[in-house]
């Protein structure tokens, strides 16, 4: 018998699928975005100027990972990357005007994908699914950040 746990793990997968697939369907604006580009560039737009060390942690990534993709978005123009005035040896990434531009288009097309996707869903039913899916991102960032594995 097929328990819930089974069926949770493959309907995460799948959902990592559907995910990729949205963002190939919703690439639109003057700058195609890759996955890693766009999730940089989201941070910036959300949170602000970055250490490039706190992204690496806010992705759970090696710093050499995100500096190569950090590369990238500076090359596009989205962002710039400047030397951090409270420690020279660091470097902090922050949006361009061209950057802001392609997260607002890219976010505005994939929200109203997403509109138009739950267009038979309650109000009710979205929330619920909110609900879920932040406390499963919740569950996850406490078992990552504290390193908790499974024997």
């Amino acid at each position: 018998m097929v328990n819930a746990n089974d069926l949770i793990e493959q309907q995460l997968f799948k959902m990592l699928r559907r995910t990729q697939a949205i963002h190939v369907r919703t690439a639109s604006g003057e700058v195609e975005l890759e996955r890693s580009s766009y999730g940089i560039l989201c941070l910036l737009a959300d949170e602000g100027p970055q250490r490039l060390g706190a992204i690496a942690t806010t992705f759970r990534l090696d710093p050499s990972t995100i500096t190569r993709q950090a590369q990238a978005v500076v090359r596009l123009g989205l962002a710039e990357k400047t030397v951090d005035e409270t420690d020279r040896r660091a470097s902090v990434l922050s949006l361009t005007e061209v950057g802001t531009k392609a997260v607002v288009e890219a976010r505005d097309h994939r929200r109203r994908m997403l509109d138009a996707m739950l267009t038979e869903w309650s109000e009710e039913e979205r929330t619920s699914f909110l609900d879920a899916i932040t406390r499963f991102n919740d569950t996850v960032d406490h078992w990552v950040l504290n390193e908790i594995t499974v024997e």
